[in-house]
């Protein structure tokens, strides 16, 4: 009987290595390659999209961005977007952090059952629940909220459907301090907003700029909420921006990738600056010792 030829040390190393990285290298390709091709056909014309999807634009076709950075309704979008994003993303954060402080350091009855109220939220994700907001939003304009073609609606609805996942994410990191801490700061005199605000806001910091940043890539990019709730057009965000662009019979598909792209910009541009508090955010504490 033959005895088995051992597998060299290297080898075993090698293979799941070169496994890893192959399937990494496909997932980049897969990832870029829509990119790609929305940058190329922003300064293409739509015959050049259909005809040549993937070829670098020679000569590229400027129009299509110039078009675009010219008409006011563009800059009204932005405002909008920008109004949205940063309204949802303070209102998320504050009341996340509150809720989850509560949740994590303070001792009340019914704990438990409360705070699993909040993650059922993450069963519920918004296109499934977004019928049944729209009919509350409408109900509530029979009591004078008007919430509907309203940037404050389309707020309140982003922010309440942010709220489980993050409330999740944060009350990890809340527990996490020590509790000799908070008796220390009882025994010096602090009461539980002082702790709250004093002390605690500035530990979780990392968590709270990655659950910030977050939120306003979430927020800008969403399409549904304003979809539903705003009718008149100089309320548009970004994303509702495409709509403009497709007609009846057809749709300029250079003047959607061009707005595409330079409505992508600015998270673009943040991500870049936020992405080591992001990961931060979200992998401190993952790692004991």
């Amino acid at each position: 009987m033959s005895t088995p030829i051992p597998t060299p040390r290297w080898m075993r190393k090698a293979v799941p290595r070169f496994l890893q990285y192959l399937v990494l290298v496909i997932a980049t390709i897969l990832i870029f390659i829509p990119i790609i091709i929305l940058l190329f056909g922003s300064v293409k014309t739509t015959g050049q999209m259909y005809s040549h999807p993937y070829d670098f634009p020679n000569p590229p076709h400027w129009d299509n961005i110039l078009n675009i950075l010219s008409t006011p309704g563009f800059w009204t979008m932005m405002k909008n977007s920008l109004i949205v994003m940063v309204s949802t993303t303070v209102g998320t954060v504050l009341i996340c952090a509150m809720i989850s402080f509560v949740f994590a350091r303070l001792e009340f009855r019914g704990k438990n059952f409360f705070f699993n109220l909040f993650t059922l939220g993450l069963m519920f994700p918004i296109n499934v629940a977004i019928l049944p907001v729209y009919f509350v939003l409408r109900q509530l304009d029979s009591f004078g909220f008007n919430l509907i073609d309203s940037l404050t609606g389309v707020i309140l609805v982003q922010i309440a459907f942010q709220l489980s996942g993050n409330i999740l994410i944060l009350k990890g990191f809340f527990t996490a301090v020590p509790r000799e801490l908070q008796d220390a700061a009882y025994i010096d005199g602090c009461t539980n907003f002082d702790f709250f605000w004093r002390i605690m806001l500035p530990l979780v910091k990392p968590a709270l700029a990655a659950v910030a940043a977050l939120v306003m890539i979430v927020s800008w990019n969403d399409l549904l909420v304003p979809l539903v709730v705003l009718n008149s057009n100089n309320l548009w965000t970004l994303p509702l921006g495409t709509m403009q662009f497709q007609g009846q019979y057809g749709q300029d598909l250079a003047l959607i990738s061009a707005f595409v792209f330079l409505s992508s910009i600015p998270t673009i541009i943040f991500y870049f600056f936020a992405e080591k508090q992001i990961v931060a955010g979200l992998t401190a504490g993952a790692v004991k010792g």
